[in-house]
């Protein structure tokens, strides 16, 4: 018989187990919440058998719920305390807006598609996550009101870094985002320092386009 609440957590440990610590996830308390986050909830019914497997599912308005393991490794780059106020630009599904809740003091999150921003936030009041604020909007331009910020994730690729999210972003701070073409980018890493963002590559990828002022035309692919 199936239990479901026993074996989801079943479910979660062996995506950690198997897919997120043997590709160098080391940090404990990314681990722990990933156990502890019910992804099937962030996902649509019909795709919920797939929700602990490592690869992205699709959420509908054309975007997708990232695989496990780039949410891990981009939630790891930005080597979260617990006291940071993080900005999320493309909200999505809300599943790295529920980790990074789990992680940081405040999350401020961004999605231009009002019905995906509107079932997330229902889904967070849901499940309690009193710590994050959503607004639909475009991301490029980031959240002034709430800046500096700690922490910026971005979660759709983008041709560039958004100048207004470097702006935005305090001194020590650090930006996860992924820059390249339309269909697919690199992953990097950039650190404010006096000003000045000092970037790295990490690794290849391929998220769905950032739409915006700053990002790209939504009837232009290139």
């Amino acid at each position: 018989m199936f239990n479901e609440k026993q074996d989801y957590k079943i479910l979660r440990e062996n995506m950690v187990e198997s897919h997120i610590k043997p590709r160098g996830i080391k940090d404990e308390r990314v681990l722990e919440v990933m156990r502890e986050i019910p992804r099937h909830l962030f996902v649509s019914e019909s795709e919920s058998s797939y929700a602990y497997e490592d690869f992205p599912l699709s959420i509908g308005n054309e975007q997708t719920i990232s695989q496990p393991y780039i949410v891990a490794l981009m939630t790891e780059l930005l080597q979260l305390k617990g006291d940071e106020r993080v900005l999320e630009i493309g909200t999505g599904s809300g599943y790295q807006t529920a980790i990074l809740s789990k992680l940081a003091q405040e999350v401020y999150t961004i999605e231009n598609i009002e019905s995906l921003a509107l079932k997330s936030e229902k889904l967070f009041e849901k499940l309690g996550y009193e710590n994050v604020k959503i607004k639909v909007g475009d991301g490029t331009q980031g959240w002034t009101k709430y800046s500096p910020y700690n922490s910026i994730i971005v979660t759709a690729g983008a041709p560039k870094i958004p100048e207004p999210l470097i702006e935005q972003l305090a001194e020590n701070g650090k930006i996860i985002i992924p820059v390249g073409n339309y269909f697919s980018q690199s992953l990097v890493v950039g650190e404010k320092i006096k000003d000045e963002l000092i970037t790295k590559t990490i690794c290849g990828c391929m998220f769905v386009p950032l739409i915006g002022k700053y990002g790209w035309d939504n009837s232009i692919q290139m």
